[in-house]
């Protein structure tokens, strides 16, 4: 049974991949060796003459084209056409060129060898190059054909690629949205307003202005791909503050920032990882939940202490943090980074400039 499944497959190979590639070749060398000697396919005697030259053009075609499909691969995954087209586009013509012409001195030799042109005694080098000519005018033709389907193959899978990007995009942010707009949301920030109301009226103002601030934030910043850093880190604030009338002395937490100008973060990155650490974790007076936001260099660490809830209690799908992730490949940043410990959560935001 496995032989049998073995020989379907070697037949797929060889239908699918060799065929094409052989028949390809063929039709190539036919063409050349037309346009070398037309009239030789008038008759018997003349495409028999014609055979060694045949035979020697299908082989320069099929080195080339397996060449140039082995080197475009390889740069493929080495030399983007997308983010360096000239470094790529000098890259191809000095290996191709190169490869092709270092082929067809091989093959001209051995063809001319075998004629009988020469000696093994008496080898014309300089001789030999001049009949590459004919090869090397093949090898640019492959070369073009070659550069412009790798070209365009990249640009449609860029292209794809970032359409993707962008329809996550706007996912993450309608969800962002929806998690800030949420009744659940709403309904406790009623409750601890209403009880606020009671007990101090100037809390329960201070509650309803930043109550007021983060749904005004949430809903300006919905279209943006970037905002200040400044913005993002009052945002927080007032997101932490407002958690903070909420939980009391069970929530601390300290904002650590230096001069912040000029940087930019996906809008509503902060926001995420907040209602996650809240959400996830245990906020007790014995154990307080601390979130520690902090500036490292061109980094923003967000820092919370871990101590995780039942799973009975909380369920996750990480899409808060690959929301964030995705946002940044689509702006071709540098990825967060996550690391948990023992008993601290940190999720680690590069922080974005813009060139002007």
């Amino acid at each position: 049974m496995q032989s049998e499944i073995d020989n379907t497959r070697t037949n797929e190979f060889l239908f699918k991949k060799i065929g094409p590639f052989v028949l390809l070749n063929l039709g190539i060398a036919l063409i050349i060796s037309f346009s070398i000697c037309p009239s030789c396919f008038l008759s018997f005697d003349g495409f028999t003459k014609l055979i060694p030259d045949f035979i020697f053009s299908f082989l320069v075609s099929c080195s080339l084209s397996f060449g140039g499909s082995v080197i475009t691969d390889w740069l493929d995954r080495r030399i983007s056409w997308i983010d360096q087209p000239l470094t790529r586009l000098l890259a191809t013509i000095g290996i191709y060129l190169g490869y092709s012409f270092l082929v067809s001195y091989i093959l001209v030799f051995f063809h001319a060898w075998f004629l009988g042109q020469f000696s093994l005694d008496n080898i014309p080098w300089l001789e030999i190059s001049k009949y590459t000519i004919m090869p090397m005018q093949v090898a640019v033709v492959v070369m073009a054909i070659f550069t412009t389907w790798s070209w365009l193959g990249e640009w449609r899978k860029s292209a794809v690629e970032a359409e993707r990007l962008k329809t996550e995009q706007f996912a993450s942010q309608y969800q962002s949205l929806k998690d800030q707009l949420n009744p659940h949301f709403l309904f406790n920030s009623l409750n601890v307003l209403t009880n606020l109301v009671y007990e101090d009226a100037d809390r329960s103002a201070a509650f309803i202005q930043k109550l007021s601030r983060i749904y005004r934030y949430v809903l300006e910043v919905q279209q943006e791909e970037l905002v200040s850093v400044e913005k993002e880190l009052e945002f927080a604030k007032n997101f932490l503050e407002l958690q903070k009338i909420r939980f009391e002395d069970k929530l601390e937490f300290r904002v650590q920032v230096e001069d912040l100008k000029g940087y930019f973060l996906p809008p509503l990155s902060l926001q995420l990882l907040l209602e996650n650490a809240i959400k996830h974790n245990v906020a007790s007076r014995e154990n307080p939940l601390f979130i520690h936001i902090q500036q490292k260099n061109g980094e923003l660490w967000v820092t919370n202490t871990l101590q995780l809830k039942n799973q009975s209690e909380t369920y996750s799908t990480g899409v808060g943090l690959k929301n964030i992730s995705k946002r940044y490949q689509l702006l071709k940043a540098p990825t967060p980074t996550v690391k948990q410990g023992v008993d601290e959560f940190l999720v680690i935001l590069p922080l974005i400039q813009i060139e002007s």
